[in-house]
């Protein structure tokens, strides 16, 4: 028998679904982060080129370790390089990678994505270059509309991973944003994907706490 909160989750993920269709995203609604690994896994060939960006939620739930196992795909892992210089080179190349997997910051209930980002690396791959965009986005980041969700990008993420990386924000004091010009500032890109042109983005949405 489902728990109230499962009820609750697979009402919300079911409507959300219907939102990214109407803005032409392949989407689906996955329980639980394994039946989430599960769709990743059927959605990638064999013989794909794969990267990802800077998201804990695909890291934490042990899929880009499931992907390196997998042994039948060409992975470009930037926590695997050699410093500065070889992970930037794996930032350009993943513009020629059959497919590219990240999550979101925050998410509007109508079904705008919501990404902020130091480098740009990470926004500017969504935007434009992987065949296919694959983003993995637990239920905890749904916000009521876009504005909210961009608050919640930048006063909730922001924050916590300006900790993760030991940098020296304003949002470290106090855990909001301040709107900053740190030298160290996260939120250089505040990036909104509205709509998938030709289908190319795909929105696996998780119904668990995943990332920040």
């Amino acid at each position: 028998m489902p728990t109230p909160i499962e009820l609750r989750n697979s009402r919300l993920g079911a409507r959300l679904v219907a939102q990214l269709q109407r803005r032409h995203f392949e989407a689906y609604y996955c329980a639980t982060a394994a039946e989430a690994m599960a769709r990743v896994n059927q959605l990638i060939a064999d013989g794909s080129t794969v990267t990802w960006g800077g998201s804990m939620t695909i890291r934490d739930m042990g899929l880009t370790q499931a992907l390196h196992g997998r042994g039948t795909l060409r992975v470009l892992d930037r926590d695997l390089a050699d410093g500065r210089e070889a992970a930037e080179r794996i930032y350009r190349q993943a513009f020629g990678a059959d497919v590219f997997l990240t999550s979101a910051n925050a998410m509007s209930e109508d079904g705008v994505l919501v990404n902020i980002d130091g480098n740009g690396n990470r926004v500017a791959a969504i935007t434009w270059g992987p065949k296919r965009v694959i983003h993995v986005v637990g239920l905890n980041k749904v916000a009521p509309t876009v504005e909210a969700a961009v608050a919640r990008a930048r006063s909730t993420a922001a924050p916590v991973n300006a900790s993760r990386f030991g940098i020296d924000t304003p949002c470290q004091t106090d855990g909001v944003c301040h709107n900053c010009h740190s030298p160290q500032c996260i939120c250089n890109y505040i990036h909104l994907l509205r709509n998938s042109p030709g289908g190319r983005h795909v929105v696996v949405l998780v119904g668990e706490n995943l990332g920040y």
